[in-house]
């Protein structure tokens, strides 16, 4: 099946800013059933950033739209057997051209880490927003991925008071590894100019 076969995008309303009602104005968004409310009194200040590719290493498909709007055939691919009934989802989906789906509202809880701890809280998935980058943990990422971020990031952290940004592997340490050592930190520390504070401790060092 192919993207222009299977799946439309809605257009946000539009508004004079960049966001409306958690939607990003320069995003396609294509709604995800797999969200919920933030709890009450949640604090919206940390991006997550994650690597996903479905089949695993095979890109330019659409199967992570598929995953998340629960349209994937579970029996076109081996692989999706071990992902079967999953239901996941991420507020941001970035191609490896740089292209950015948005699957949630950043005003909503989102699906996208699971059992998680950073800065002193639990379950992440309450006061953070997910970036699914197209890639495989430990592989490079490419230039219009980093592109994307520099441009999206600081319009996140226009709208919600962002502090703090780390990877899934940071915040499910030893459950998970991605986005993994391919992704580069210290560029995107650099190019966005947010204080070291902000990120996980040494990831400079990569």
């Amino acid at each position: 099946m192919s993207t222009t076969e299977t799946l439309t995008y809605d257009t946000p309303p539009a508004d004079d800013g960049l966001w409306q009602a958690g939607w990003y104005r320069f995003a396609k968004a294509l709604r995800s059933p797999n969200f919920g409310p933030r709890p009450v009194g949640a604090q919206t200040d940390l991006v997550v950033l994650h690597s996903i590719s479905l089949p695993p290493g095979e890109y330019d498909g659409d199967a992570v739209q598929q995953l998340f709007t629960n349209q994937l055939d579970w029996d076109a691919h081996p692989y999706f057997q071990t992902i079967r009934g999953l239901e996941v989802s991420s507020h941001f989906y970035v191609r490896r051209n740089g292209e950015l789906w948005q699957f949630v509202s950043c005003d909503d809880r989102a699906w996208h880490v699971g059992v998680s701890a950073w800065r002193g809280r639990d379950n992440c998935n309450d006061d953070s927003i997910g970036i699914e980058l197209e890639g495989l943990e430990g592989q490079p990422f490419e230039e219009a991925q980093y592109e994307t971020l520099v441009s999206l990031c600081p319009a996140i952290a226009q709208h919600y008071a962002i502090a703090h940004i780390a990877g899934h592997e940071h915040i499910a340490p030893g459950r998970k590894q991605d986005p993994g050592a391919g992704f580069d930190w210290r560029l995107l520390h650099e190019q966005l100019d947010w204080q070291s504070q902000m990120f996980p401790p040494h990831v400079m060092q990569r």
